[in-house]
């Protein structure tokens, strides 16, 4: 008996590898770590404003959620160039109607704080909107999905988005902690590539002469594990930092 490829990403280190496959499926198209890091990174974004609006910082985490976790992967699924990242457990009209409902949650919720408090975030909301199809959908020939629009578009523009929400305005401290936020995404996706490729092509069950792919896939494992945990745990401690700052303040 020979084991096979598997050659979706249901055998990727953040989907569950037991459970019935609709649910694993689901599960790994939220890309659950890789959404942290962007929730994160709004939070970092508003973490470094002078004054904190808590209810900003959860519309923001909301709103990244649904355009990102669930939009912008839903429509990842659907694929392009004959593609299917999943597979095909979900129709492409399901994928559709679940992208479509969240992006409309999103950016309702958005157009609120935009309208009463921040219309500065209209760039940021048209920008994000712009790469959500022209990234997953590999509009333009597949010019803007590339790693450097990446970094740009789930990296360095969900800090801004942050700040922006608490501020309404820009500052060379958000714009440093962007950039540097945006390069750790580029190591993330940079070590997510090659990692997808070989967990795709190495069999289910490890076998004769296949032990240094493995020890490689292993290694990018580690980084990608690594890094999501790093900013998830950035983004925590900055906002327990603030919270408790708050709460210890003298009246």
């Amino acid at each position: 008996m020979t084991s096979e490829a598997i050659t979706d990403r249901r055998n990727e280190w953040f989907v569950p590898s037991r459970g019935p496959l609709n649910v694993r499926v689901l599960i790994g198209l939220l890309f659950l770590p890789y959404t942290g890091m962007v929730l994160a990174y709004t939070i970092i974004g508003a973490m470094l404003a002078e004054r904190i609006y808590w209810d900003r910082v959860g519309a923001m985490t909301a709103i990244y959620f649904l355009e990102l976790g669930i939009g912008a992967h839903a429509l990842d699924a659907v694929g392009s160039k004959n593609v299917k990242p999943w597979g095909t457990v979900f129709s492409d009209e399901s994928l559709w109607g679940l992208a479509l409902f969240s992006i409309t949650i999103a950016y309702s919720i958005g157009i609120y704080y935009t309208v009463l408090y921040t219309p500065l975030l209209t760039l940021i909301a048209l920008a994000e909107g712009f790469f959500l199809f022209a990234y997953n959908l590999e509009w333009f020939g597949g010019r803007f999905h590339t790693d450097a629009w990446f970094a740009v578009s789930w990296g360095g523009l969900p800090v801004l988005a942050g700040y922006i929400l608490q501020t309404n305005r820009l500052s060379l401290t958000a714009l440093v902690v962007a950039i540097s936020m945006g390069l750790l995404s580029l190591v993330e996706i940079k070590a997510s590539r090659p990692y997808k490729a070989l967990r795709r092509r190495l069999p289910t069950t490890k076998t004769e002469g296949d032990g240094e792919q493995r020890e490689m896939l292993q290694r990018y494992e580690v980084i990608l594990k690594s890094i999501s945990a790093a900013v998830l745990l950035l983004g925590i401690g900055l906002l327990m930092w603030r919270i408790t700052s708050s709460v210890c303040s003298p009246s």
